[in-house]
């Protein structure tokens, strides 16, 4: 690595920050973790990998929830860093578009389209700390996917260093590009098995000039999906978060954070968290109160609670962020990511949740997740009192469960983590023949010598 020079080179202790994953459950180690500062410095970086015979982990901000940034071959992997990265090349709002480097944190990026007047609408509870290459990367959906869509959606093109160290230079910000097959496409959700993605081009919005935020009680999931159905039909595209969540939700975010005061009743069944926004002659606060005020005569909602300014609406959200903080510190527990057919979430909740109390009576489910798309987190926590190895044992049989049942409603085992290391084998054993020829045909097209990210997604042979 002298070629690089020591200012891109850690090595030794410096390295275990970037080997360790973001819950801390897992540490590893790499022979070296390389912190380029342009897309060259990446390129350099990665042929000289190559000529030394090393594999290459592509690292973002480190806060994925699958070890799909985490080395796990110390002696033979070395760890490429995007943090020093940081730059937002060009903000066009005439364009409604941007060009940022994969190292920008995700709240800072959005912080200076902001300035200029435009939205980024990808947000997510990790936007502090995570980076933009790594959202790409990984396909990361967040609160706002039932309006914009998952990050996906989002991106007009990529810069991305290849396996060999060529540059593909595709930042182009046309809306309309039909000249054959989307290549940028190729590396949106691959998490780094294919490239390492050094810049994106990125549709911008108008930033939302009204918001309207309400936490609300309702007597069943059922009522839930009713409620958002009706909510979809007559609010149109101006909803842009729904948020389904049990009371246990208010148990665990207090317990994060014991400051939050419980704005309405907590003891109904089933909570959701509802956002409207949007600029121009719409009024969305009286669309928000009329819209609440019909269903709750109809019955469909109990009780709720409208945040009158946004320091309001920002205490509603930490609700939702912090309940994942809560479950964290209650310790090591299952994290499942799921998607279902949104007609049969409620269903799908019931049955898995029962599945889960049969095998391990002792745990407690905590199901949430976003109802517009489907995707739900059905968390498990053993008892806190378990020693490591029978924590380790709850938490695989409530993962088969849940899976078992997930295989019956033809559900997704990701829905916007992704699948990394921790779920590449429960992947592989749902894979169909052709899809797997595919993947592997394309991998070895791209990366013949398997130096990226192996152990990755899928094993594909070589390094992994």
């Amino acid at each position: 690595m002298k070629a690089l020079g020591s200012d891109l080179v850690l090595a030794g202790e410096d390295v275990l920050r970037y080997c360790r994953d973001w819950h801390g459950d897992v540490t590893t180690g790499a022979v070296a973790v390389l912190r380029p500062r342009s897309t060259e410095d990446v390129a350099a970086a990665v042929k000289a990998c190559v000529d030394l015979g090393l594999s290459v982990v592509p690292q973002g901000g480190n806060t994925g929830l699958v070890l799909g940034a985490t080395p796990d071959q110390p002696e033979s992997q070395v760890v490429i860093s995007l943090e020093r990265m940081t730059r937002v090349r060009r903000i066009d709002p005439d364009d409604f578009s941007a060009v940022v480097e994969a190292g920008c944190i995700l709240s800072e990026f959005k912080d200076a389209v902001a300035k200029e007047g435009m939205f980024f609408p990808l947000a997510l509870g990790a936007q502090g700390s995570c980076r933009i290459g790594g959202n790409v990367s990984t396909n990361a959906g967040g609160i706002n996917v039932l309006r914009y869509g998952m990050t996906r959606e989002l991106v007009l093109g990529l810069e991305v260093v290849l396996p060999d160290g060529s540059i593909f230079n595709g930042l182009s910000t046309l809306r309309k590009d039909n000249r054959g097959i989307d290549l940028k496409q190729l590396f949106i959700g691959a998490e780094g098995t294919l490239g390492i993605i050094t810049a994106v081009s990125v549709k911008l919005m108008p930033e939302p000039e009204q918001v309207a935020t309400a936490l609300l009680g309702l007597n069943s999931l059922n009522d839930a999906i009713a409620l958002y159905r009706r909510a979809r039909r007559d609010c149109c595209d101006l909803m842009s978060a729904f948020e389904f969540m049990p009371p246990l939700a208010f148990v665990l975010a207090r317990e994060a954070m014991p400051d939050l005061m419980m704005p309405i009743d907590a003891d109904y069944p089933a909570y959701v968290l509802m956002e409207m926004s949007g600029s121009g002659l719409v009024d969305i606060d009286d669309l928000m109160e009329r819209f609440l005020e019909t269903v709750m005569e109809e019955g469909v909602v109990a009780d709720g609670v409208i945040a009158t300014s946004s320091n309001q609406s920002r205490s509603l959200w930490l609700f939702r962020e912090g309940m994942n903080e809560g479950q964290a510190k209650r310790g090591p527990h299952l994290r499942t990511d799921i998607s279902v057919p949104l007609s049969r979430l409620a269903d799908f909740v019931r049955d898995a949740e029962a599945a889960v109390l049969e095998v391990v009576p002792d745990c407690i489910n905590v199901s949430y997740g976003h109802v517009g798309d489907g995707n739900v987190h059905l968390n498990v926590l053993p008892p806190s009192d378990l020693s490591p190895e029978e924590s380790a044992e709850r938490i695989y049989k409530a993962k088969k469960a849940i899976n078992g049942v997930l295989d019956r409603y033809e559900g997704s085992i990701s829905a916007e983590h992704g699948i990394g290391r921790l779920k590449r084998s429960d992947y592989e054993e749902r894979l169909p023949d052709v899809r797997r020829k595919l993947l592997t045909s394309l991998k070895a097209a791209i990366d013949p010598a398997f130096i990226m990210n192996p152990g990755c997604q899928l094993n594909f042979g070589g390094n992994s």
